[in-house]
């Protein structure tokens, strides 16, 4: 992995990028291409907050948060399949759901480029805010925002690579000890430590969601970075820290959450920004866009054909839900058909699906043509993506208490879960059923939300429940993906690879 040394005033033609105004605008980009004949940059203190919009930015990308992420942690998953047409592979998605991806294979390739951008520019962001004139308490938030993301790529990484470079200052081409940290894969445990670090220290800084103006909507809070920090303790195994930090979020220590009553609105656009969110990514569908690139259009219905007058987002069909995830739910579970479009539906805005080239689809990727700000672009609607809510912080707060022993709280939080789905209580009573019906609700509330292969690889139970599936799954190898070999071939070999490529 090759880094140039960006100066400001190059870094500043990307971080500039976006304009401050309300309703998602602070992520708006603005006209690029304009010439920067002086640096005044650092002469004008509103540009503080445009390099940590920078970090955000990211997240919009086609390689951040799209194709390549679907494929990476979705398709490999047994929620769901490559779905599209048989012919139509996507480049290489077929790999992921098989896998028989190597390291040459582009998604895996896109995945470890576009988080490391995201550490760059949050790099840079937290190098180049202290040079401003503007207020200590402005420059502690911006402090807070860049660690709470540099954290969120950061998991990412670890979560799919395994060991990877620490990169935690701006990296200079022309320092040989800059371009050995950049080679030099670390031992997981230490990249975990980073993580926390700028957690711990993101969770002081920023402000609670009630503290922020309208204006800010969106922006990582204080809830935001203790969820972030409970699911990083849970990757770890730290039960007491999950436990304290999710209980704190419960209380409403870090500001205000809730489960939301309906959990089928959580997706809608009437759900952005709910109490069940802790933190998601800010799309805008309209001009000037600042909008996820082609999230929900790979996802949409393929070919399909509808009730007379629909106005429908049809698109590719990748990453079409699996007949095991439909199955998977309980009777009487409201989820599946939250998550779930089928052919013979009718969803929620009255169109209904007659006829498809996939049975299944993602409807939490869905967005409806006539009932919502749909935007004026199929690659580019006004779909927020969840990343942090109050479902996955009650089903934390009950895997940490079941491991410590403390059932009834376990069952209590597991619970207050399942009767919003409009079941019962759990049955699970000794602590091996328990943790079994906690891991099987991960799989149906969180269902479609990108976290399902990482959850069944920290349970130690992935192959199993892959091969189980259908899928070519090697223990000891597929619990994290390839070093993509051209990051080896910019490293001149230094970089190593992982186990079985």
């Amino acid at each position: 992995m090759k880094l140039k040394l960006i100066s400001p005033i190059v870094y500043c033609a990307g971080a500039l990028l976006l304009l401050n105004a309300c309703s998602k605008s602070w992520l708006n980009p603005a006209v690029p291409g304009e010439l920067v004949t002086t640096d005044s940059t650092f002469l004008d203190p509103a540009n503080a907050e445009k390099f940590v919009n920078a970090c955000y930015t990211q997240l919009l990308t086609w390689e951040q948060s799209s194709f390549s992420w679907i494929g990476v942690t979705s398709i490999t998953s047994d929620n769901a399949d490559k779905g599209s047409s048989p012919g139509d592979l996507g480049t290489d998605k077929d790999q992921l759901d098989n896998f028989t991806y190597t390291s040459t294979t582009p998604s895996i390739a896109t995945v470890w480029k576009s988080n490391s951008q995201g550490i760059s520019r949050c790099n840079q962001a937290l190098a180049n805010v202290p040079r401003f004139d503007t207020s200590a308490a402005l420059k502690s938030r911006l402090r807070g925002e860049a660690l709470f993301l540099r954290a969120f790529y950061y998991f990412n990484m670890v979560r799919t690579f395994g060991e990877v470079p620490i990169v935690d200052t701006v990296i200079d081409a022309d320092n040989p000890a800059d371009l050995e940290k950049i080679n030099d894969r670390r031992p997981v445990p230490e990249v975990y430590a980073l993580i926390e670090k700028d957690l711990r220290e993101a969770l002081a800084l920023l402000p609670t969601r009630e503290q922020y103006d309208p204006k800010d909507l969106g922006r990582a809070t204080k809830g935001a970075a203790a969820a972030l920090l409970a699911k990083v303790s849970l990757y770890q195994q730290k039960w007491n820290e999950v436990l304290t930090l999710t209980d704190n979020i419960m209380s409403g220590t870090y500001g205000s959450y809730a489960l939301v009553p309906d959990y089928a609105t959580i997706w809608r656009e009437v759900g952005e920004n709910s109490p069940e969110s802790l933190f998601e990514i800010q799309s805008k569908g309209t001009v000037p866009f600042a909008a996820v690139q082609q999230y929900s259009v790979v996802q949409s219905i393929r070919g399909g054909t509808f009730n007379d007058g629909a106005v429908v987002l049809t698109g590719w069909g990748f990453n079409s839900v699996s007949e095991d995830l439909y199955n998977a739910y309980e009777p009487g579970d409201v989820r599946r058909k939250a998550t779930i479009m089928s052919i013979g539906d009718t969803l929620f805005d009255g169109v209904v699906i007659i006829d498809a080239v996939n049975k299944r689809y993602n409807y939490k990727a869905y967005v409806s043509r006539t009932q919502e700000s749909y935007g004026d672009d199929a690659g580019k609607v006004n779909k927020n993506i969840r990343i942090l809510r109050m479902g996955e912080v009650y089903l934390m707060n009950a895997e940490a208490a079941n491991e410590l022993g403390q059932t009834a709280k376990a069952q209590t939080a597991l619970n207050a879960v399942r009767q919003r789905a409009g079941l019962g209580n759990t049955t699970a009573a000794s602590q091996a059923d328990l943790r079994n019906a906690i891991w099987h609700e991960r799989r149906v509330e969180l269902a479609m939300e990108h976290d399902r292969f990482y959850d069944l690889v920290r349970q130690g139970r992935a192959g199993t429940v892959l091969r189980a599936h259908g899928k070519n799954f090697v223990d000891g190898k597929h619990e994290v993906f390839p070093v993509p070999q051209s990051e080896i071939y910019a490293s001149s070999g230094k970089l190593t690879q992982n186990n079985g490529y």
